[in-house]
């Protein structure tokens, strides 16, 4: 189950927010429902959830024991957890707490590329801020060893082993398509182009 509306396709009004949260919480009842109501329910529901449910944790390391955080993005994560989590006694569950997912072709790494194929990319605010991030195949593989894995139960942090600041990605990427790194994004431009999603997705 990997329904939800897209966090960054939209700036964060609260209609926005509540169809952010409405559309994980309802299609995750909804698929707990049906496993509950089918006479052979699954061996396992793979529920997808985000690495925002630590919130903003500056450089301090979160393992899958860690507490969540308390800001928007931590919260829906939260009760998107609760949701499946009750289905735990019908079926074994799985909650993948997801880092950014990097692929070629789609996704946020097109986004974050686009300003260096002019030339104009570089950190975004004060580049320290973490990412954890994952390539979208070893995502996959992840999901497909917690599927038949029956020791893997509850939160799985499907993120690399070492995330990187936002001025360290930045430079990678820079390298990789041949481009100077040099034009930082001032964090209040991004505050007023994007609101509170800036300052949780971006600059947090």
């Amino acid at each position: 189950n990997l329904a939800g509306a897209g966090i960054a396709d939209k700036r964060w009004t609260p209609t926005r927010k509540a169809e952010i949260l409405d559309s994980r919480v309802r299609a995750t009842r909804a698929v707990v429902s049906a496993i509950a109501a089918v006479r052979a329910p699954p061996h396992v529901l793979i529920n997808s959830s985000a690495a925002g449910i630590y919130g903003n944790r500056g450089d301090q390391p979160a393992t899958e024991e860690t507490a969540p955080g308390s800001d928007f993005l931590a919260t829906v994560c939260r009760q998107w957890e609760l949701g499946a989590n009750a289905a735990a006694g019908i079926t074994r569950v799985v909650l993948v707490r997801s880092g950014v997912d990097l692929d070629r072709d789609d996704g946020a790494l097109p986004q974050m590329a686009l300003p260096f194929r002019f030339f104009a990319g570089g950190p975004v605010g004060s580049g320290r801020q973490y990412l954890s991030w994952i390539h979208r195949d070893d995502w996959v593989r992840m999901v497909q060893w917690a599927t038949t894995e029956a020791a893997v139960p509850g939160p799985l942090n499907a993120t690399a082993p070492a995330p990187v600041t936002n001025a360290e990605f930045t430079r990678a990427l820079g390298r990789a398509m041949g481009r100077p790194a040099l034009m930082p994004v001032p964090g209040f431009a991004l505050g007023l182009a994007f609101g509170g999603l800036a300052d949780a997705l971006l600059l947090g």
